[in-house]
């Protein structure tokens, strides 16, 4: 799958561009708070609805701007594919696909698959669950529909229980109606997730060992309050500890993966280059996970991966997104050099623009304006 035109308007810095990118790589450079993140975060936002930076949707829109908009121009699988995005202050957001709006944003999930990577993955291993659980849940419902359909009946179920534990209701058979449902959606996540980690682990610790060597070993072990046990035994030996806590404590929206360097949590023992390298290699992985679970091939979003590494460590990462099974990639950073590395590796076409104050400018290929 390839991007090849983005429009952009009003969102965050960015006034207004259009761009058309090569099929192989796509180098942004500028300095900080220029606009490159922004770039990456539109073409983000094209594949998930969301921001992957931004807390919310309103938050951006462009400062003093009352909407904003998105359109991207893909070949996918040989067929023409626009999506467009669209958001008024004050409204909800608008999805369309080939002109027509979506029923519900579930329906747009994998569609463009993409993967991202940033100084923000930092949260996956100094972070709460919630980060680890997001990365399964990200990659798992872009493959996998029937996971994102239970993934969204139970977070609507656990929302109701915790609405009636509020409301101090007692009678046990609207608490069975509810963790029926809870049950029945927990048993399939639960098991995906942990199919998930089984078959996606080998693949990090390839990735890993790629970039920073053999002599560290680094494992991934899925935590998760239903092993041994079921939803229903789980929620019924805790109701009285959740109506008195307040909400519901056990079950699958508590699960976690257990991040470890040799036989320690890495957020406890790991340098500052060796978290980078966990969370490349954990995005990388993503990456090769995506491309044999979904018809198209994952575009690659690299934002700024190069600060903290070192000197051996950037040469290993050059080398493996220089391989062919690499598809389309974005990548952003202040130092030219990296950048000019990079595309020197690379086999087929790429294209470098300056971003500068929102404005991004293509740069010729003798280097000119």
């Amino acid at each position: 799958m390839k991007l090849q035109r983005l429009n952009i308007l009003n969102y965050k810095n960015i006034a207004e561009a259009n761009l058309e990118f090569a099929n192989g790589v796509n180098c942004l450079i500028g300095n900080n708070g220029m606009g490159k993140t922004n770039i990456l975060d539109a073409i983000y936002y094209l594949s998930f609805c969301r921001s992957y930076t931004a807390q919310t949707d309103q938050s951006v829109i462009r400062h003093d701007q009352p909407y904003m908009m998105l359109q991207g121009t893909y070949d996918r699988r040989s067929v023409e594919e626009q999506v467009t995005v669209s958001l008024q202050r004050g409204h909800r957001k608008v999805v369309r696909r080939a002109g027509k709006e979506y029923q519900r944003l579930s329906q747009h999930i994998g569609l463009l698959p993409v993967v991202m990577i940033s100084p923000m993955d930092w949260d996956l291993i100094r972070g709460a669950g919630e980060e680890r659980r997001r990365l399964m849940d990200q990659i798992i419902s872009q493959g996998d529909k029937e996971y994102l359909e239970a993934l969204i009946r139970y977070g609507k179920a656990v929302e109701q229980r915790n609405s009636m534990i509020r409301q101090e209701m007692r009678d046990p058979l609207l608490y069975e109606t509810v963790e029926a449902v809870m049950q029945q959606t927990a048993a399939l996540v639960h098991q995906r997730r942990a199919d998930f980690v089984e078959r996606f682990t080998p693949i990090f610790m390839n990735y890993y060992a790629a970039i920073a060597g053999d002599h560290e070993q680094v494992s991934l072990t899925y935590q998760s309050q239903l092993k041994g046990t079921n939803m229903h035994d789980l929620l019924a030996a805790n109701r009285e500890r959740d109506m008195a806590i307040g909400y519901t404590t056990r079950g699958v929206h508590r699960d976690d993966i257990e991040l470890l360097l040799g036989d320690w949590p890495m957020r406890r023992t790991g340098s500052q280059g060796q978290c980078k390298t966990y969370t490349l290699a954990l995005r990388l992985a993503q990456f090769d996970f995506l491309r044999q679970a979904t018809p198209a091939t994952p575009m690659l979003l690299l934002d700024d991966i190069f600060d903290k590494l070192d000197a051996q460590r950037v040469e290993h990462i050059v080398e493996v997104v220089s391989s062919e099974r690499f598809g389309q990639i974005f990548i952003t950073d202040t130092n030219r050099t990296h950048l000019d590395h990079i595309m020197q590796h690379m086999a087929g076409d790429h294209r470098m623009f300056i971003v500068e104050n929102g404005n991004c400018t293509p740069l010729e290929k003798g280097g000119d304006r």
